[in-house]
């Protein structure tokens, strides 16, 4: 019983930390969590809602499924778009799972 008193009043002797630091580190976390995690993935949601939106018809994209075609069909209203991938295939997909526009000519090189 002697120890744990003895440990209780040198805890009540002992300088208390200032609830500003805790402030100050929270802060300081919460820069950082902007910076580092936030910031750059709202850029590259910008960066993919304005790929969506400026697709048009004749353009070479590339899926995420790794399908490479020509888009002969935009649907605005429910989001779709028809990709030729050779002459007599042609695939409906939505345009959330386009990862890039290619340069016209890009299926004619390869």
């Amino acid at each position: 019983m002697s120890l744990i008193s003895q440990a209780h009043a040198a805890a009540e002797g002992a300088p208390q930390g200032g609830g500003m630091q805790l402030f100050i580190m929270l802060g300081l976390f919460a820069v950082i969590f902007y910076f580092m995690i936030y910031r750059p993935q709202a850029k590259r949601v910008k960066e993919h809602k304005n790929l969506m939106s400026s697709m048009s018809k004749g353009d070479e994209v590339l899926t995420n499924g790794g399908l490479l075609g020509k888009i002969t069909k935009v649907s605005d209203e429910n989001d779709y778009i028809v990709i030729a991938l050779n002459d007599t295939t042609e695939v409906t997909i939505k345009k959330d799972f386009v990862s890039a526009v290619l340069p016209k000519g890009t299926m004619k090189s390869l």
